[in-house]
């Protein structure tokens, strides 16, 4: 018995001292230069008091041996925006840093502006120091001056009075932010309004929001996620709801990235020259509303670019409503879906008479029929009509479109309708091409402000 006692103990101790052995690692100090990854991180744009995302920049040692780093530091010290993480450990300055051979480490890099920090280019850089030389690695990032709004139980945050923003401050939306009864929000060219996961703007009855975008100053709608994958993405915020006898005037703005871009309920709006994608379920959504638009441009939305319910009246000229959504095939993806049923809060049924004009267009897209129109209830109707428009609908469809010089199941030949880098323009050989008509009301400039002539492209742009 006190044999095996004595050949236990003696296993155990020589497996322990073998595990110590293999961890008695000599380390050397670098005789070559380290490789990173990238020689630059362009964090994307941030705003004062928000952190960005985090950044990697992987540092390689190519020697056959281990070695110890002398330094890594980030050459503004203490008092960089940056703040960097090396071996799990956060900070401006680490010393004898291990790095085994042929091994490699990560470097996180995050930038957290201070308050009121100055609208400013941020740069500093990621020194190592060893032996063999001093590296750098460059930080860059745009910081943005931000004006926040944050909901909470005790601060429900409402406008109560009329009130004007500016491009001065990027406005960013925790939660909710109401505009009380009868008050007036006006946004002035070149905005930008950024909201948080399940965040939005509340507009009360008789209120108005008006939006003075313009060419190359357009006001942005959008999550606060910078980094540009999220431009490709929805989800990221609710939405903007306008309830009872809201008035809406849109020109040049720019919304995209959420849940639904615009929600009408008993609205009057009218939008021109402006840009909604990207979104889980509509760009537009009109309940018993009146919506004229020209000059629109939509893609990429989960069920319907632009949807109707209820009733209203819906006059849609010289737009382009593209739907090449891909993120959930189950989805319906049309370019506009019409109901003359609305069921309200209460779960009450509500039907009217649903007046659809839309001229001049193009509505085209990976499903198979573009335009769905649900007439749901007798003694109402969905009154369609489609002018000079180029419409993708199948055989089956279940409705056939009326209308003078409608264009069917004929590719507009867009020059890019992926969101990454999308552009809604048509190429040369396009039907949409010298298929519009000159009308006395109707705007004779396109998105761009380019002049449609006396051949007008359909759609939101001239060739």
């Amino acid at each position: 018995m006190k044999i095996k006692i004595f050949f236990g103990i003696a296993f155990w101790s020589l497996l322990l001292l073998a595990g110590c052995n293999r961890d008695d690692i000599s380390f050397e100090s670098p005789s070559q230069l380290l490789r990173f990854s990238t020689d630059t991180v362009f964090c994307d744009t941030v705003y004062n008091q928000m952190r960005s995302e985090t950044y990697a920049v992987k540092v390689y040692n190519n020697e056959n041996k281990d070695v110890l780093i002398p330094r890594i530091a980030l050459e503004g010290g203490s008092g960089s925006l940056y703040r960097i993480n090396v071996d799990g450990k956060v900070g401006t300055s680490f010393e004898n840093v291990a790095l085994r051979k042929k091994d490699s480490l990560y470097v996180f890099v995050e930038i957290a502006p201070i308050a009121n920090a100055p609208e400013a280019i941020a740069e500093d850089k990621v020194v190592f120091n060893t032996p063999a030389g001093e590296q750098k690695v460059t930080l860059f990032s745009v910081v943005q001056d931000a004006e926040y709004f944050i909901q909470t139980e005790d601060n429900p945050v409402t406008i109560n009075d009329n009130t004007t923003w500016t491009k001065d401050k990027v406005k960013v939306i925790f939660g909710n932010l109401n505009v009380a009864e009868g008050k007036t929000l006006t946004m002035e060219k070149g905005t930008k309004v950024y909201f948080r996961k399940n965040s939005g703007m509340n507009f009360e009855k008789n209120s108005a929001l008006t939006v003075n975008g313009a060419l190359g100053e357009e006001v942005i709608f959008r999550g606060d996620r910078s980094d540009t994958k999220y431009d490709t993405l929805p989800a990221n915020w609710n939405g903007i709801k306008m309830e009872e006898d809201t008035q809406l005037k849109m020109n040049y703005a720019r919304v995209f990235g959420g849940n639904v871009g615009l929600q009408l309920k008993e609205s009057t709006a009218e939008i021109n020259n402006s840009i909604f994608h990207t979104f889980q379920n509509a760009g537009i959504y009109g309940i018993h509303s009146n919506v004229t638009a020209n000059n629109l441009v939509m893609n990429n939305c989960g069920e319907a670019d632009l949807a109707i319910a209820g009733s209203g009246t819906y006059n849609i000229n010289y737009s382009t409503l593209a739907n090449y959504w891909n993120l959930n095939s189950s989805m319906s993806a049309v370019g506009i879906f019409a109901s003359n049923t609305w069921e309200n809060e209460e779960g009450i049924l509500e039907s009217g008479l649903v007046t659809l004009n839309v001229k001049n267009s193009i509505i085209y897209g990976d499903t198979l029929d573009l335009v769905s129109l649900s007439n749901n209830q007798a003694g109402t109707a969905i009154d369609a009509h489609f002018d000079n428009t180029l419409l993708k609908l199948s055989a089956n469809s279940g409705f056939t479109p009326v209308g003078t010089d409608i264009i069917r199941n004929e590719d507009p030949k867009f020059q890019n309708y992926f969101t990454q880098k999308m552009n809604l323009r048509v190429k040369e050989g396009s039907p949409a091409i010298g298929k519009g008509i000159n009308a006395t009301g109707i705007t004779m400039t396109d998105i761009v402000g380019k002049s449609r002539g006396s051949s007008p492209t359909i759609g939101a742009y001239q060739f």
